[in-house]
């Protein structure tokens, strides 16, 4: 889990994000000011959480631009926990703030295997 968190604290400075544990699923959320679920695209590969999102900026007409400090684009992979499993999961984007919810995978039940003579 540690190469999770050094990956959420490397994401740009404006974006934040916590992580959240259950006994039977993850729970990631990240700030992402300004987008929507139609410009943010969640997908999961190879046990790696990608992100992207843009924020659409939408000034007034009569105003254009002097400064510009708020463009977000985010591009981002993260890797997951080795027993987070995309069977299940959900994303959801609310004001602006993305949850993705990673269930964990069952445990394999034990059982005994049969030796026999060769």
């Amino acid at each position: 889990m540690s190469k999770l968190r050094e990956a959420l604290r490397d994401l740009p400075e404006p974006v934040f994000a916590d992580l959240l544990e259950s006994d039977d699923a993850y729970l990631l959320v990240i700030d992402l000011p300004g987008a929507s679920a139609e410009t943010t695209d969640v997908t999961l590969e190879r046990g790696r959480l990608h992100v992207e999102a843009r924020r659409e900026k939408s000034p007034d007409r009569e105003f254009s631009y002097v400064e510009e400090d708020r463009p977000l684009f985010l591009d981002a992979e993260i890797p997951l926990p080795p027993d987070a499993t995309h069977e299940g999961s959900e994303a959801e984007m609310e004001r602006g703030v993305l949850s993705v919810r990673l269930p964990k995978r069952a445990a394999a039940p034990e059982h005994d295997i049969a030796v026999t003579d060769a």
